[in-house]
């Protein structure tokens, strides 16, 4: 199996291990700061973090693509990781002495680490491996994000049983000064075995406009991400669903959740190991088409099995949206790469906070035709992507970038 092959090696093993822990903690962190907002300020509150935690990547992706640069290293991404630390350590003490201010301020440095960590680290995995093997990293990645997403807030809930509040934000700050370690011991073998010739110049300071107007299909790719995000988000109005349709509670609500992430992961393992065509744009977009069918679905559903069976037919879709279009950015060079990542992150996370603060509130007093809407925009949108994908990659040899052979070393 691929995962079980890449995980022999040291170095992946190492990173996976810490950014898989490091992962854990940011469930344990969202779930804590949230309740802490709520606990003290109430709802409005936890719309004010969410908001403050993604702004600085909307910033970050738009106007700061030199300062992203400066982090394009793991050594420079464990300190990142390091400020970290600190920063999460700290927020329960601020929120105590200073209030929803200093919360908020202390959000915005967080996210704004994350911002940029999160790209370049997406943007350094590849390098890790062999280019047969990026498929399948990207599919490790992957796991990590959904085994955290199922496991953490009900370890979250776990832990609060026999610790205070607080002790979450330390744990998370523990999780980042693991993963700083990791990072700066394997940022000193890169550096050690890095070559000494210089890099070609022209692939690196490639703007991300040419890049997009040179790579029409990545746009589209792209775009289509955006929409699909923005579109989701009526999902978070399938409680006021299952309450008017079939009358049904909280429990069926975390049946449907458990089967989603239970098709996610099935999906995961074929998503990774599964060879995919050359003209991954295009699948990606026809994958989210598919998944956009299923959201429409939902809101004709007649009966809990056959939301049950679309629940784990979107789980199944769901890694594949995400490794595939990973996989399709990993064959650029490192800056360009890191740019067009920065781009689909900054493109998600505006797309994810608008959509959050209007989508559901108007999905949840017609929950029906906000599936359905909600599912043919993305039915729509993708599929008119996938179509122009195909049309621009008709000469799929103009889509490959050619990539040397790195050595690796088990070590």
């Amino acid at each position: 199996m691929g995962y079980v092959r890449l995980l022999r090696r040291r170095p992946v093993l190492a990173l996976w291990g810490a950014q898989g822990l490091s992962v854990f903690g940011d469930r344990l962190y969202a779930m804590a700061i949230m309740w802490l907002a709520w606990e003290k300020s109430g709802a409005a509150a936890m719309g004010l973090v969410a908001v403050a935690e993604s702004v600085p990547y909307i910033v970050m992706g738009t106007v700061g693509r030199r300062l992203m640069d400066r982090f394009a290293s793991l050594r420079a991404l464990a300190a990142v990781d390091a400020s970290r630390i600190v920063l999460v350590a700290l927020l329960p003490v601020a929120w105590n002495v200073f209030g929803l201010p200093a919360m908020l301020a202390l959000a915005v440095a967080v996210g704004a680490a994350g911002a940029l960590f999160d790209p370049n680290l997406g943007a350094l995995v590849p390098d890790l491996v062999r280019p047969s093997e990026v498929q399948a990293i990207y599919g490790l990645t992957d796991l990590t994000g959904r085994i955290a997403r199922i496991s953490g807030p009900g370890a979250a809930g776990v832990l609060l049983a026999v610790m205070p509040q607080g002790a979450l934000f330390w744990l998370d700050a523990a999780t980042f000064a693991v993963s700083a370690g990791v990072l700066a011991r394997l940022g000193r073998g890169a550096h050690k075995s890095a070559p000494t010739g210089k890099r070609p110049a022209a692939p690196e300071t490639l703007g991300t406009r040419l890049l997009l107007r040179s790579h029409p299909a990545t746009g589209a790719a792209i775009g289509v991400h955006g929409v699909g995000i923005f579109a989701q988000a009526v999902s978070f109005a399938l409680p006021a669903l299952l309450a008017a349709r079939f009358h049904a509670g909280a429990g069926t609500y975390g049946l449907i959740l458990a089967t989603t992430g239970a098709g996610a992961l099935a999906g995961n393992l074929a998503a990774g190991h599964v060879r995919l065509p050359s003209r991954l744009p295009v699948v990606y977009c026809a994958v989210w088409a598919a998944s956009g069918l299923l959201l429409a679905f939902n809101g004709l559903a007649s009966n809990l099995p056959v939301l049950l069976a679309l629940a784990a037919a979107s789980g199944f879709l769901a890694p594949f949206c995400g490794i595939t279009l990973q996989t399709h950015l990993a064959a650029f060079p490192a800056g360009p790469r890191r740019r067009l990542m920065s781009l689909d992150l900054t493109i998600i996370r505006t797309a994810g906070t608008a959509s959050m603060l209007v989508v559901p509130a108007v999905a949840a007093g017609s929950p029906t035709a906000g599936f359905l809407t909600g599912g043919l925009i993305t039915v729509a949108v993708a599929g008119i992507g996938a179509a122009a994908s195909w049309w621009w990659t008709r000469d799929t040899a103009s889509m490959r970038v050619p990539q040397p052979e790195p050595e690796l070393s088990r070590d």
